[in-house]
């Protein structure tokens, strides 16, 4: 019964983490928030992003409400964790907000490899769909290095395939890192 609780919280926790995540990316790189992912992105986060705002005013590449927000669902979310598999002492603080901040960079890492799959999809199923160029301009800030590095070879791009390599090696030294965290008792 616990496990399928934790399912839920973790769920909830890194799907609402990871739409502050976009939407802090999607500040970054100036996206119109006139598309489908903005105003999706925006209706699921303004009741925390919002207020956040008004303590934490966003600057112009930086949108702080939307990152404080994600770490703040992050550090919940591990504090959640802590309580629910502690050994009946009180969780470390410290260990509580390591544990938040691994797991907010995995989930950004498979938000990531999330948005360059499907933006490979939508480029061969349809190129001129309305959320392809918002795909592409929030996947381009880290793709350019590589694409400069790897020309394209027969016309086809590498770059995506690159980048979710380096991004799968990523996610395994923040598993090791999370490996060692959840070893420690709350």
């Amino acid at each position: 019964m616990i496990a399928a609780l934790w399912l839920i919280v973790e769920t909830i926790g890194s799907l609402l983490a990871s739409a502050c995540v976009i939407r802090a990316l999607s500040w970054r790189v100036h996206l119109s928030p006139h598309n489908p992912i903005s105003q999706f992105v925006n209706a699921v986060t303004d009741w925390l992003v919002k207020p956040l705002r008004k303590i934490v005013p966003s600057t112009r590449n930086t949108d702080w409400g939307s990152l404080i927000a994600a770490l703040l669902v992050a550090m919940i979310t591990a504090a959640i964790y802590a309580i629910m598999f502690s050994t009946g002492r009180i969780p470390v603080f410290g260990a509580v907000v390591i544990l938040g901040l691994a797991w907010l960079l995995k989930w950004s890492v498979y938000l990531m490899i999330a948005l360059l799959i499907i933006q490979a999809i939508i480029s061969w199923v349809n190129p001129y769909a309305p959320m392809a160029p918002a795909l592409n301009q929030l996947t381009a800030p880290l793709l350019a290095p590589i694409r400069k590095i790897i020309p394209l070879i027969g016309g086809v791009d590498l770059s995506p395939l690159v980048l979710i390599l380096a991004l799968n090696v990523s996610l395994e030294l923040i598993q090791s890192l999370l490996t060692n965290l959840t070893k420690i008792q709350f």
